[in-house]
Order: structure tokens, then sequence, then C-alpha cells
């Protein structure tokens, strides 16, 4: 079928164009503002289009009990500080803003609250990033698409009711949706990525995937499976602190994860069979039977 593309930024995102790579930092940056800076240029090196990072307002996302309880970590005794702690404000976000523009790298963030939304809309972003853990928030997901910009939706912990849903709710005009599996890291038997298949069958809008696996082949296979965008973590090294550090991807495996998609639409061609013009000569050379190239092929290979 005739499938919607979607345009974040520059870029044009369905079948037939590049597939779309976000990096996402998330909290991987461990509320450092320097290591932000370096997981933006490991992806902007590793040619991704884009990064992603989180945004919440902490005491509308959690309640007061769940920010008491005990939790160890490097900005206090409580779960509220290490939540707190890795929240970046204004400041930090005009740095950030800045860095991303200075080199040429697309950056938005997953809101997790109304007040994050408007927080983040200040900046202009190419898009909006929906987490799976909001897509039954209906209020949500409806002020989201207020703000009338390019939304990507992903699906972890839903069923094909709930995806339906957050459907009618947004609409299929500029929605990307992401097949995902929510947990860290993710068990290769429970990433479905037929899935990709089932989405793209029942929507016309670019399918894309949000991978939380260990390991790279599970998201290029992904890709040839038609995904127009892929996902995945962006760490400096998978044995730093933070929860979310497992399951992310190093820089050397994002870059060799780009080039290896990027080989794969060089390669993947159009399907129609042919000669091609390097193999003429090869034909001469090595084929007896009929003895003559055929004439439609004689002006190839000169």
């Amino acid at each position: 079928m005739s499938r919607k593309t979607i345009k974040i930024g520059s870029k044009v995102i369905g079948d037939d164009h590049p597939c779309y790579v976000i990096a996402e930092i998330g909290i991987n940056h461990n509320g450092s503002l320097e290591i932000a800076k370096k997981l933006i240029d490991a992806a902007h090196e590793s040619g991704c289009d884009a990064v992603k990072f989180q945004k919440r307002t902490v005491e509308v996302v959690y309640t007061a009990e769940e920010l008491a309880k005990p939790r160890e970590n490097p900005f206090g005794p409580t779960n509220g500080d290490l939540k707190r702690g890795l929240e970046f404000g204004l400041k930090e976000y005009k740095e950030i803003d800045a860095y991303c523009r200075s080199k040429g790298i697309a950056w938005f963030a997953s809101c997790w609250d109304e007040k994050s939304v408007d927080f983040i809309d200040q900046f202009n972003p190419p898009c909006y990033k929906i987490a799976s853990a909001s897509l039954t928030d209906s209020s949500l997901l409806k002020y989201h698409r207020a703000k009338g910009r390019p939304i990507i939706l992903s699906t972890g912990m839903s069923d094909m009711t709930m995806i339906e849903d957050a459907v009618k709710i947004l609409g299929t005009e500029n929605l990307l949706i992401m097949h995902c599996t929510s947990t860290y890291p993710s068990k290769p038997e429970e990433l479905n990525l037929r899935g990709i298949t089932t989405l793209r069958e029942k929507y016309d809008v670019p399918i894309g995937y949000s991978g939380h696996e260990v390991g790279l082949y599970t998201t290029f296979a992904a890709v040839v499976l038609g995904a127009a965008a892929v996902e995945r973590h962006i760490t400096l090294d998978r044995a730093m602190w933070g929860s979310d550090q497992a399951a992310s991807v190093e820089v050397q495996g994002f870059r060799r994860l780009v080039d290896d998609i990027r080989t794969w639409e060089l390669t993947k061609g159009d399907g129609h069979i042919k000669v091609y013009e390097s193999e003429v000569p090869i034909i001469k050379k090595l084929r007896r039977v009929g003895g003559e190239i055929p004439e439609y092929l004689k002006t190839k290979g000169k």
C-alpha cells in the first residue's frame, strides 16, 4: 500500500527513504552536562540523525511516597534525590540546544507530563517522542498533539487494543510508530520483531523499532523487516553507573550499526533482476552456450 511519510527536521522518514537513526541519551548522562555533550559527539560521529533526552517534572510524575523511598545513589539517600539529580533544567537544555545546533544534529525529548511538554516546546523541537509508559495517558497524548509537531509513539508494554486507542487519539498524520519491548535489557525471545510487519500491515504510517536488547544484529534485522527508523540507547561505557547503561550501545557499536544499516540500504536494490554492465565482460569470458551476447546487451560494458 501507499505509505505516508513524515518529516523530522530536514529528514523524510518512510519507505524508500534512509532509515532514521536515533541515539537515546535519556538519563545516561547521569546528571552531567559534560557526559551529555560527549554522548552527542559520539552520536554525531557515528552518523546518527538525532539524539533524544527524557524530561520529567519530578513532583508530577512520581508520588511523594515514591520519592521518599530509600535508594542509595550519587545524589543522596532517597529515590527523590536520584530523580531530581538526573533532571536537567533550563540552563543545561539551553547548552544542549546550542551544542546540537553547532554539530548539525537534531535533538528532541520524551516528555512525561504536560509541564515538561511546555518546557521542551520553547526549544522548537522537530518532533516529540511519546514513551511507552505514556501510551495509555490519553490526556498527555492530546496535549502533545495540540502542539502540532510530528509524533513518535513507542509501543512497549502495550497490546494492539492499547495501540489502537492511542492512534485514534493521535491520528495518523505526522505519526511514526515504534515497535518496542520495554524490559532493560530485553530477552531475544520477547523482541517479537514480526510485530514490525503487523504494524506495517495495519497502519499506513512509517513503522520503526525502539530496542533495549543486548547486541546489534536484532536491530539490524528490524531494518531488514522494514523499520523506517531505529532507536537505541547510547552510552560511553555499559559498565557505567545507571539503570539504562547495560541495555545501551557503546560508541563503536553505534558506529557499526549505522554503517551496517547504510550498507543494507545500498545493497537491497529495487528487486528488478537485470544484467549489470560490469557483468558483460564476464559473459564474454565465461559463457559458452549460445555463443553470442544478445543484441540488447552488446552496448553494455563498452
